[in-house]
């Protein structure tokens, strides 16, 4: 695209800010209250709000690559996804969580890559270390010759995993999951289907979404 691509695209989007006007101006008169705080992968090919079909003031998404969670850090350096968490939890009271991760995901291919050679990529690769752990207990489950979209798969699973269980050392997260006012999920989009999967902690294993549509409709 280029910038009058992006001219046109602003274009055709006064054409639906006009139609829900009142809408979004509420949204600045009365202030932001989202459902859900969102983490997903900076892949410009997973958009939050298209994937679920979300409106404006539904989410507060934060991106990054990988998805990653960094583990809760009392320091005053500058972290961003920390940041961002805090702010959701702390300040709008989001009522969910939702961890998003994704198939074809490039943080988690460059997990058995070495990159250490590549120049100007010294915040990229500390970053991927949150990824270590997903990495090797895929190994350990499949072995390591296992078949590389196999392990990449298994990988990409287990780091949404991984990351709700980094997410739960931020003390407020902790203390508003145990006493059952914040729920956390953790989810896997399917970038070639459009699908998307939940982890169901009780059987350790990612279900199909829709099927929580016909369970809902039972209840």
């Amino acid at each position: 695209m280029n910038m009058a691509e992006y001219a046109e695209g602003n274009k055709l989007f006064k054409t639906y800010f006009k139609k829900n006007k009142e809408s979004l101006l509420n949204l600045v008169e009365n202030g932001q209250a989202p459902k859900a705080l969102f983490i997903g992968c900076s892949d410009s090919r997973v958009i939050p709000d298209m994937i679920i079909q979300s409106n404006p003031g539904d989410l507060f998404v934060i991106r990054n690559v990988g998805n990653f969670v960094p583990p809760f850090s009392p320091d005053e350096d500058f972290h961003s996804t920390a940041s961002g968490i805090e702010y959701a939890v702390s300040i709008l009271n989001v009522g969910e969580i939702i961890i998003c991760g994704h198939t074809h995901c490039g943080a988690c291919q460059h997990l058995f890559e070495d990159i250490d050679d590549t120049p100007n990529l010294i915040h990229t690769k500390k970053w991927l270390e949150l990824g270590e752990s997903a990495k090797k207990s895929a190994i350990l489950s499949l072995g390591i010759n296992a078949p590389q979209e196999e392990l990449l798969r298994l990988t990409e699973k287990l780091s949404v995993i991984k990351q709700i269980e980094n997410i739960l050392t931020y003390p407020n997260v902790k203390e508003r999951f145990e006493a059952n006012d914040l729920h956390i999920h953790g989810w896997y989009y399917d970038v070639e289907t459009g699908n998307i999967e939940y982890y169901d902690a009780d059987t350790y294993e990612f279900l199909p979404l829709k099927t929580l549509i016909s369970h809902s409709d039972k209840s």
